[in-house]
């Protein structure tokens, strides 16, 4: 049986990656909420955080098989409505261990999710012949920031997080429906290896090259995400609405830049378009450290949502088109190292803020930009040193 509306494919991607990311997103402008509610400090927070972490680190490895065998279509379309009910079902932790515990079931969750989409993202762009990678995670972005908005004005209300996620599981469950009730996954690459999809997604030395050039962006992009609320609230006491705010800025700026990045990088090269990223990056990053008010912190959460905005993509693309390995593997491993910064890295942040103050949160994302700037030449094409035909 087919519900929802007809859409073209990369449509129906970009349909995903927002409806994704908008289930995803409306728990992090109510981490302030969170805090206050369970009575813990960040680091006790960050530790609770790291269960979605530690289930997304599983799932990416895992998962493989798994999605083959149920097919695509079966897991996307139960795994985002189900999100939503994990999501909500956790906000009623009244301690940090037991919100690490309910964690574990959304990051198994996010796990399948990531693979699909992103497969599904390269696929179409193979099929269509032009780049969609970077405005699919635009999407996402784009997704992200609706839901921080939402998320701000809903804190202000007084509304409670519980009541809030328990709203959003209707919400998700029709979105998805009508925009994914028709999705039929792309066909396979052509040329690109056939051989058995392994448990373990083994990272090569060309997958942790991409990982060092992504890697300042996936920890800085979930310090935003994770911090910034609460970055607000305790450097300039800000309301509700504006911490959450700060979410939304980070994320606004990423999807207004990832819709151009995919027509640079067309233009430039990807190497260039992504040390420039870096650069207004490392320049939001030393803006947030040292904002003395309040406007020029939001403007480094901007910077910060600017630069990280095509990294991962372009390291995702290149991972997905190496032809040695199936690209469920390639795509598998480059996300299980990089969420280990995007997931686990910005929760164990919670510490570093607990012990050296909330600017730290940003201030460590110094040198890791200086390895991007270092290694970003592993972006630049070049012919496959080894293909594998069917």
């Amino acid at each position: 049986m087919r519900f929802g509306i007809d859409l073209p494919p990369q449509i129906k991607v970009f349909g995903a990656f927002f409806v994704y990311s908008f289930c995803m997103g409306s728990m992090f402008p109510r981490l302030p909420d969170i805090q206050t509610a369970m009575g813990v400090g960040e680091g006790q927070l960050g530790l609770a955080l790291i269960g979605s972490a530690v289930g997304t680190l599983v799932s990416l490895t895992f998962a493989g098989r798994f999605i083959e065998a149920i097919g695509y279509r079966r897991v996307l379309l139960t795994a985002i409505p189900l999100l939503s009910v994990f999501y909500a079902l956790a906000m009623w932790a009244q301690g940090p261990l037991l919100f690490f515990l309910l964690l574990l079931p959304v990051g198994l969750t996010i796990g399948c999710i990531e693979i699909i989409i992103n497969i599904e993202a390269d696929r179409v762009e193979h099929a269509i012949g032009r780049r969609i990678m970077s405005r699919a995670h635009a999407f996402w972005s784009l997704g992200f920031f609706t839901a921080g908005m939402v998320g701000s004005f809903i804190a202000q209300t007084g509304l409670s997080v519980q009541l809030h996620l328990l709203l959003m599981i209707p919400v998700i469950a029709v979105a998805t429906l009508v925009v994914l009730g028709r999705f039929e996954p792309a066909p396979h690459r052509t040329g690109s290896s056939t051989d058995e999809t392994p448990h373990l997604a083994r990272p090569t030395l060309a997958i942790m090259m991409l990982v060092a050039v992504c890697l300042s962006a996936m920890l800085m992009e979930g310090a935003g995400i994770d911090w910034s609320a609460i970055y607000m609230r305790d450097m300039f006491a800000a309301t509700p609405f504006w911490a959450g705010i700060a979410v939304a800025t980070v994320a606004g700026s990423q999807a207004f830049a990832r819709f151009f990045a995919d027509g640079f990088v067309d233009r430039y090269n990807p190497v260039t378009v992504a040390r420039t990223l870096l650069t207004i990056m490392g320049g939001g990053v030393l803006l947030v450290f040292f904002a003395p008010v309040a406007w020029s912190a939001y403007l480094g959460f901007a910077m910060i949502g600017v630069g990280s905005s095509a990294l991962f993509p372009l390291a995702m693309s290149a991972a997905a088109q190496q032809t040695d390995r199936p690209a469920a593997i390639n795509v598998a491993a480059l996300a299980q190292f990089s969420f280990t910064a995007f997931l686990l890295g910005p929760p164990l942040l919670g510490y570093v803020a607990e012990h050296f103050g909330i600017r730290w949160t940003f201030g460590v994302g110094i040198p890791l930009v200086v390895l991007g700037l270092a290694t970003a030449h592993v972006l630049a094409p070049r012919r496959a040193s080894k293909v594998v035909t069917p």
